[in-house]
């Protein structure tokens, strides 16, 4: 039987936990290149074991090759093009689905490891048992996302991209949010006031600010409409409505563009006027002053981000930046909301 640490903290478990917290990053940016390049569609089998070798020769390439011609996007979008054209976009899903497999190596082993030394902080099992299963899930959330876009669309299905990108962006929240909490251990006091509420529902609003961003990748809606403030010269787009509820939600680029905006603002208000207001209570820690700051600023950061890669026409290198920002934003938002709940 192994038994746990008694003790509420391990730096050494904190280390790793961090360090996966990278690696999720790191897939997230390769994700969404995977994604600008239209690559997601290029591997049209799902093998969670044997897909970590790539083709090894001519006939295996010729064979992937062949696979990816019977597909929508292929007729639609690539007809023609070449093998060498093929392997460009082929390398970009590999990798994808590799940094994948890495992830959950990176997490199980050294989870193995902790739990045979005993380093594992009891309070922390549960949680960190539910992030290994949702990080199992998300291989196979990922194929789900991919199957949508192999029978009768030239692209992956907006909505589970938008699901895809959410859960890895939950990870890597639920990473940071455990790393800290290895790190300094159980809150010895916790801070009787509303800036825990305050700091969660600031949280909550950048993710969902993400999850609209996912919406309008999957729509290539940031390819569209690229003057700012205005949409084609209208406060409007002339497309918001697609003739239903969830079709226009999930699927017009016009609708999809302009709530991703519309909650920018919001979400660039709130930002800013939490942090004026955080700096001048005296319950907060001047560390928690500092972070509120800290998002406040990446937050206009990040608008000011998104709408030059928006009049850019979302090229791929500040779309990618965009995406990076988002994260770090993201990981800044959650240390917020773990400290103000700490005196």
């Amino acid at each position: 039987m192994i038994s746990f640490l008694s003790s509420d903290r391990s730096k050494p478990v904190a280390i790793w936990l961090f360090v996966v917290a990278a690696l999720v990053l790191g897939m997230i940016v390769v994700g969404g290149a995977t994604r600008l390049t239209d690559s997601g569609l290029s591997i049209t089998e799902w093998k969670p074991v044997t897909g970590a070798i790539p083709p090894l020769g001519a006939d295996d390439w010729n064979a992937e090759f062949e696979r990816y011609k019977q597909i929508p996007q292929y007729a639609q979008l690539n007809a023609g093009m070449s093998l060498a054209e093929f392997k460009f976009i082929y390398w970009w899903e590999w990798s994808h689905r590799f940094l994948g497999r890495l992830v959950g190596l990176a997490f199980a082993v050294p989870f193995a490891v902790f739990a045979f030394r005993r380093q594992l902080p009891r309070r922390l099992l549960v949680r960190l048992g539910v992030i290994f299963l949702l990080g199992a899930a998300q291989g196979a959330i990922g194929w789900w996302m991919v199957a949508s876009g192999l029978s009768e669309r030239v692209s992956v299905a907006p909505e589970r991209l938008m699901v895809h990108l959410g859960l890895a962006f939950a990870l890597l929240g639920a990473l940071l949010w455990t790393a800290f909490d290895c790190w300094a251990g159980a809150a010895r006091q916790t801070l009787p006031s509303p800036w825990g509420r305050l700091a969660a529902g600031l949280l909550g609003l950048i993710y969902l600010q993400i999850l609209l961003g996912a919406l309008v990748a999957g729509n290539d809606a940031g390819r569209v409409f690229n003057d700012w403030p205005l949409m084609n010269g209208a406060l409007l787009p002339d497309d918001y409505w697609a003739g239903g509820i969830w079709a226009t939600l999930a699927h017009s680029q016009g609708a999809t563009q302009l709530h991703h905006r519309l909650v920018a603002y919001v979400l660039t208000l709130v930002a800013v006027a939490m942090a004026v207001s955080a700096w001048r209570t005296p319950y907060l820690a001047r560390t928690s002053k500092l972070l509120a700051a800290g998002v406040a600023g990446l937050v206009v950061v990040q608008a000011v981000l998104g709408v030059a890669t928006l009049m850019a026409g979302a090229p791929l290198g500040l779309s990618i930046v965009h995406q990076l920002t988002a994260a770090a934003l993201l990981g800044l938002a959650v240390a917020f909301a773990w400290r103000v709940r700490r005196v």
